[in-house]
């Protein structure tokens, strides 16, 4: 089973940028979809961005258009969340997550592989 890691989190003024990165132990062509979830305290998880198909455009839910943009570097394993312009609404613990079926369930995927997760915090 692929192992996720995300790194990048932290502190930041309202305004402010981060950039998270998630690095798999395996290729991004193994699974069908790869993405980020976040999870504020007392709610269910949500999407942030995912790409849905290998190859196609990433999805990115109506809240965070704009303000988010996912890449990845296949030759190092690797998922990158950049955001900009956070809110303190933006507070959350971000999973990155892999999935082969990407059947939606809840708050992920059906068969979805997790990372531990990395916190972002942002302060007004």
């Amino acid at each position: 089973q692929v192992r996720l890691m995300e790194s990048g989190g932290g502190s930041v003024q309202a305004g402010g940028s981060l950039r998270l990165s998630c690095v798999s132990s395996e290729a991004a062509h193994n699974y069908n979809c790869m993405g980020w979830f976040r999870q504020i305290p007392g709610k269910e998880r949500e999407e942030v961005a995912v790409f849905y198909i290998p190859g196609a455009l990433p999805y990115y839910p109506a809240a965070m258009k704009g303000r988010v943009s996912i890449s990845r570097d296949s030759a190092k394993n690797t998922l990158y969340l950049q955001m900009t312009s956070l809110k303190p609404d933006d507070t959350a613990m971000y999973y990155c997550a892999a999935s082969v079926r990407c059947m939606r369930t809840g708050g992920g995927w059906t068969d979805a592989t997790w990372g531990q997760g990395t916190q972002v915090t942002v302060s007004s």
